[in-house]
């Protein structure tokens, strides 16, 4: 069944976003794959975007921690996820835009998300609510407020194995600078879950 809710007042689609966020190693890209299958599954037409910046386990497709895999278009800056949509989108309408680690992204990938909800898209998306400072990530700190749906997952601590919402960014095996540069895509030897009690906060 196709995503046809209507607006009250205009009688056309009805957009939203979903925002899936949390620290590193909560399961935000398996739901965010679970969202998208999903919106397949009932006949909506999909298309998911990724970071290029981010090949941890593929250079093409989404991919979560556990193995999940999902096809998508890699890109490098807003522009070139709304070329794509709009290419896409006259080859078929699209319903559903999902967009993984948007804190990766462009300061404007917010307006076009607000403005793909705005024309009746769904938008899912995902990204780390804090940075290894325990600083607000950009795009995920307007979107929060902007967002219709917003679920903040946790993970399991590292050190104690309580639940988990801040990221600890470990360099060699020791604890990162606050000097050290923000953006570090890596895999689990660079970062760790870790609860309040654990976190160490960067110098």
């Amino acid at each position: 069944m196709k995503n046809n809710i209507l607006s009250n007042q205009t009688n056309e689609k009805l957009g939203w976003i979903e925002l899936i966020t949390g620290c590193m190693f909560a399961g935000k890209t398996e739901e965010f794959i679970r969202r998208l299958r999903r919106q397949a599954y009932a006949k909506n037409n999909v298309i998911a975007f990724k970071p290029s910046i981010d090949q941890r386990y593929s250079s093409s497709s989404i991919a979560s921690h556990s193995g999940s895999i999902l096809p998508s278009f890699p890109v490098s800056s807003t522009e070139e996820i709304r070329d794509i949509f709009e290419r896409e989108n006259k080859k078929q309408t699209i319903d559903v835009v999902g967009i993984d680690e948007v804190q990766f992204l462009d300061l404007n990938v917010v307006d076009f998300i607000d403005e793909l909800a705005n024309k009746g898209v769904v938008v899912i998306v995902t990204g780390l609510d804090k940075d290894f400072k325990s600083d607000a990530f950009q795009n995920v700190d307007r979107l929060l407020p902007m967002a219709e749906f917003v679920d903040k997952l946790t993970a399991i601590c590292h050190k104690c194995g309580n639940f988990a919402n801040r990221t600890q960014r470990l360099v060699n095996g020791n604890y990162a600078k606050k000097s050290d540069q923000l953006i570090l895509v890596d895999g689990q030897d660079s970062y760790e879950a870790r609860c309040r009690n654990c976190y160490i906060k960067p110098e």
